[in-house]
């Protein structure tokens, strides 16, 4: 294990062990303790009280960050040519469909997200080897399949991300960067788990937010006191 550096051993003093900050707190303690050298993306970490093995409490949906993720998201349109122009104007980086399609069959990937339509998915299903495991396979519930292509595109631009709860139970999600004020960073947490309390499934029993964390890029986690989240 390497051993800490004078920055990252005065951060880790400025975490109090064993305490839950409120979001107010943690959103302008994770500016403090952040040492890279580079704008570090600011990440939350929910951990939830539901069996994502179970079809009746898997947790998935998608939510507009009221600052953005300060992230350059790479669009690709994947639509009928009809819909181009109006990709094109939403600000699409990508826009077309068949040689678009036999990219991704030869292994291109370079982007973040697709918008496709449902007349097309039909040639999409094909891809599915190559987007699956790199979470760029369109979905419905994700509003990357759709007929409105170009609000799309402009959403994904503007900030809104999909997110869904893995294996273990937790949802990780960006939802800023370092250079984001504390209040813009609180807002957008705010916004994230604020809709994952209204995603709560009817099926799930207990406690449903058992731990939240605040973090950034190669720092520590932030215990957050769940019942801040809705405070002013």
């Amino acid at each position: 294990m390497s051993k800490l550096t004078k920055n990252q051993k005065l951060a880790l003093g400025k975490i109090e062990a064993g305490k839950a900050y409120t979001l107010k707190e943690a959103s302008a303690l994770v500016k403090e303790i952040t040492t890279t050298k580079f704008d570090a993306s600011v990440d939350v970490d929910v951990r939830l009280g539901v069996d994502p093995r179970k079809a009746n409490q898997m947790v998935r949906g998608v939510v507009s960050l009221p600052h953005g993720t300060g992230k350059q998201v790479r669009v690709l349109a994947l639509c009928t040519p009809d819909k181009e122009a109006e990709a094109t104007a939403a600000g699409a980086d990508f826009v077309g469909l068949d040689e678009y399609i036999e990219k991704i069959k030869g292994g291109w990937t370079d982007i973040d997200v697709i918008i496709t339509m449902p007349s097309i998915m039909g040639k999409i299903g094909a891809l599915g080897r190559v987007l699956g495991p790199r979470g760029l396979m369109p979905n419905p519930k994700s509003g990357t399949v759709t007929n409105e292509v170009g609000n799309a595109v402009k959403e994904v631009k503007q900030g809104k991300i999909d997110f869904k709860v893995d294996k273990a139970g937790i949802v990780h999600t960006s939802i800023g960067k370092v250079s984001f004020n504390a209040d813009q960073i609180r807002d957008n947490a705010k916004e994230f788990i604020s809709t994952l309390l209204k995603l709560k499934p009817s099926a799930a029993k207990g406690t449903y937010i058992k731990s939240i964390y605040l973090s950034s890029t190669m720092s520590a986690g932030i215990k957050i006191d769940p019942k801040s989240v809705e405070e002013n």
